[in-house]
This record gives structure tokens, sequence and C-alpha cells, in this order.
């Protein structure tokens, strides 16, 4: 019920926080100004730049913010590739028909007056979308680190407001205190014992800020590569679940030799059959993010931004991409070079699957290539049709999202169980993908149609966890009620995809 208990602790801290915010600046004071409007790259640590004001020539066609030179030679170190031989180019190479890569996935990238959006498709289903904007340097911060400054330690709520720079304090639990997530025992250090008012604390997001919520902040720190997540001054050591045993082994014979004694490591899924000197230069160059993200956390004694995840095309990239994938289509041509340039980088064997939609030799464009909009259109639409003829009805309040399965047009062929148990199977399997692709989060309350067997009710629920496995987001869900409820709990890390475009349309 960790989803839950979060949810209530932040409503609490609702009086608190808008108290906290009033007269809340655009910028806090101390940070100063950025001097570059460029873009950061690959393992950039810069301070963000101010958000571009919006202007009338500047909506007509965007041109991509270019890094100095400094940070393209900052982004070539950090990103030395290693040289493989063409046996094992040719095993991670993926599957291939007639000359052409053959793949469940595609992905579609679209670059317009500002806005970047990508779109992950399961042949021809949307199953994911992004947007990603410029005004996201202050509300999409997943995962960026900060030096923030403690501004209030509230010992009832067991949490602290603290400013990292943006609009809105962002909270700190205690149960995200470094000292309660690495300690053994079952004592609790106190959150008014471990940080006091004014002080600074080194901490990543975890959490973006939602309406008029702060971010939510951790004070155990990691770095996302490629096939390893380094976990700074941690005994971590882990392995992902989802490789075969085999290959677990392999692999923890590997990181027994390239763990660093002060840093935690955990390998992730993409590092199957990767080589042990690739997954070195990948710890290596973590380590070396981490030691100059501790460089500048000793000289700032202000709230600043010290780490700075990558544009959302690589972050994507890095995070999904693998062999599965027939293509990644993009139509910005600066982008486009960027991405391939990275793939030829991390993922050699997989450079040739990044393709080139031009706009001015195709007629039609991207996202109607891939039928794309007309997908978005549904997922913005709060009734959903199910292939029988039943329908899902999506509702969201403030405090959860409740969805209504119908029977609808469903009549059935022999009897009413029969078709009330088919129309909720195929109610599980689109509940999971509306979820998916509407980003919804929070405490979610499905209503399935009631039905008498418990054998069918187990089959449904069976259905819906399963689909749900496929979701990388965290879930948590409960069983039937006798009401007929299914209670269930999805990690909310953004605005989701409804409020997404509400933004993209009010920059415009």
């Amino acid at each position: 019920m960790e989803e839950r208990g979060n949810r209530n602790n932040d409503d609490h801290l609702e009086a608190v926080l808008n108290e906290e915010e009033k007269g809340v600046r655009d910028l806090k004071p101390g940070l100063g100004k950025a001097t570059e409007v460029s873009k950061p790259k690959i393992g950039d640590s810069r301070p963000a730049p101010d958000a571009p004001k919006s202007h009338p020539q500047n909506k007509k066609k965007r041109k991509r913010r270019r890094s100095k030179g400094e940070n393209k030679n900052q982004q070539s170190e950090n990103n030395v590739s290693v040289e493989l031989d063409d046996e094992t180019l040719r095993k991670r190479r993926g599957r291939e028909r007639k000359g052409k890569a053959v793949g469940r996935y595609t992905m579609a990238v679209h670059v317009e007056d500002n806005v970047t959006q990508i779109a992950m498709l399961e042949g021809r289903s949307l199953i994911e979308f992004y947007i990603s904007r410029p005004s996201d340097d202050v509300s999409e911060i997943h995962g960026n680190i900060y030096m923030g400054r403690v501004e209030n330690v509230l010992p009832g709520m067991e949490a602290a407001f603290v400013d990292i720079g943006t609009p809105k304090n962002a909270v700190l639990y205690q149960s995200d205190l470094i000292k309660n997530a690495n300690k053994k025992s079952n004592v609790t250090v106190r959150i008014e014992d471990a940080i006091k008012n004014k002080e600074t604390v080194l901490c990543q997001v975890t959490k973006n800020p939602i309406a008029h919520k702060g971010a939510r902040l951790t004070e155990e720190i990691s770095l996302a590569g490629r096939f390893v997540v380094l976990v700074p001054n941690s005994a971590t050591f882990g392995i992902s679940k989802r490789l075969p045993e085999k290959e677990r082994k392999r692999l923890r014979q590997i990181l027994e030799k390239a763990k660093p004694e002060e840093h935690g490591v955990i390998v992730r899924t993409a590092a199957q059959h990767i080589t042990k000197e690739e997954i070195e230069q990948d710890v290596k160059r973590l380590v070396d993010q981490w030691l100059k993200i501790q460089e500048q956390s000793s000289k700032s004694n202000s709230p600043k931004l010290l780490y700075r995840e990558p544009e959302m095309p690589f972050r994507i990239i890095r995070e999904e991409f693998n062999k599965e994938y027939r293509s990644v289509v993009i139509d910005d041509s600066e982008l486009f070079e960027e991405v391939k340039s990275y793939l030829a980088i991390v993922a050699p064997a997989l450079a040739d699957r990044i393709e080139y939609h031009d706009t001015s030799v195709n007629e039609v464009a991207l996202f109607e290539r891939f039928y794309v909009e007309e997908q978005l259109a549904k997922a913005l639409d709060s009734k959903v049709w199910l292939p029988s003829g039943g329908s899902l009805i999506i509702e969201h309040t403030e405090a959860l999202t409740v969805i209504d399965v119908n029977t609808g047009k469903n009549v059935g062929t022999s009897s009413l169980e029969e078709t009330v148990y088919r129309n909720n199977l195929e109610a599980a399997k689109e509940v999971a993908h509306q979820l998916r692709l509407r980003d919804i989060g929070g405490i979610i309350v499905i209503d399935f149609v009631d039905m008498e067997k418990s054998q069918h009710r187990n089959d449904v629920m069976k259905t819906f966890r399963s689909e749900l496995a496929r979701d990388k987001t965290r879930t948590q869900v409960f069983g039937i009620s006798e009401l007929g409820l299914v209670e269930m709990t999805r990690k909310r890390i953004g605005e989701g995809l409804s409020q997404a475009f509400t933004k993209a349309q009010e920059d415009e």
C-alpha cells in the first residue's frame, strides 16, 4: 500500500504547501541566469537554462538548440565505444527478413513547433505516448539531481520542504532519507534529527511536480546507464530478474570484478549478451559522472541543478530500445543525426534501425503514416469501445480514477454469465492498455460487470495481471471485491496524457 500511503501524505501536505508557496517566484534567488540557451547533451551536468520565451516567429519551425564544442567534447569523453567483432554484432543485430529489420515495436518521433512527440507502437497499436516541451525544464524533472536547501522541517508530517530552484518547493519524506534507506536495523531516523532548516542536501527527483504539488525527492541517488545503474555510496548488488539464470550467473561474475568498492551497481535487462568491456566502460562512465556531481555539490551552498537527465528521445532509447524494435523513425534531420551518432556508441548493432522520414519527399506526415493521430483522439475520449460491442467509461477525479465496464452492444450468444465473462476478459486487456497509454497513476477503481462463478473472476484477474506485467511502471492490484470492484495503484511519475496535451495547447 506504499502508493496509497504516499498519496495520503501528499494530500495532508497540500494545505501546508499552499501556505509555503505564497509569493512563489518564477526563479529562486541565488540561482543566477544561464549564459547559454543550448540544450544539454548526454551526461551534461550544467545548470538548466531559462525556459525560452515564446515568440511568434519561433512557432513556424523548430530549430534544435546545439551545444557548444565543450559539451560535445564532454559527451564524447563520457561515451567511448567498445570495438566489437563481427560475430558479436551479428548476434545483437536482431531478426531480419529479406534484408529488412523485423521487430515487434516501432518508435515514431515527430518534432514541430518546439514540441517533440514520441509514439511507441506494438504492430499498428499505439501503446505509449510522450510529449516534451521547452517548459519541461521545470516540470519534467524526474531523475534530475539537485543541491537543495531545506526550507521547513515538519515532524508531524514526517517530511521537509526543500528549495531546489523550481517554482514550487519539493518534498522529502522521512522514508526517503539515505540514513533510513541504507539502514539495516529496524530503528528509523526521525527527519528532524537527520536534517535541519537552511541545511543543504544532495537529492534526486523521483516524481515530477503535478498541479499544485511539488516534486518528490530522495537522498538515495542513482545514475542510469545503458547497461547498469550506479547507486553511489551503497552496497547494492543486483541483476535484473528478467534475465535467464544462465545469463545472470555470467553477469554476476563480471559484476564482481567491475563493481567499485564504494558504490552499488544494478545490471539492467539491456545487458543481456553484453561483453565484460562494455559493462566496465558503462560503470566507469557513471563513476566519472558521479565524481563530477560531487565536485559541483562541494562548491555549492545554494539550490542548484547538478545533473539533468538527457532529452526525452535519448532517455527513451536508453531505457527501451532493443532488437525487438523494428525501427525508430524521426522526421527531424538534426535529431536524426544526433540519435544515430548516439546509437553508434551505445548500440552499434542497432544503429541501422534509425530511419529518417523526410517530410519534403513523403506526401504523408509521419504520424499519419502510422495512424497515430486517430489513436490519440480515441485515447483522449472518456469512452473506449471493446471489440465485441462493450465499452469502458474512464473518469478522473482529484483523488482517483474510476473505470466502469459495460456490456453495451454485446448481447452474447449462449448465456448471461458467459456474455459477461467474455466482456470482462476483453475489458481486462483494454484497461491495462489504456492505463499504459494514458499514463494514469495513483489510485484506480475498476467496476467489472458482476460474475457469478469464482472461476470466471479468477480468470479475469489472471488476464488483467498478465497484461499489467508488460507495463514497466510499478502496479499493485487487489482481487475483485464482493461488490465487483478491483482496487489498484499505479505509480504516478508524470501528469498523464490528457494533462500533457492540455499544457501543449496552452503553450501554442
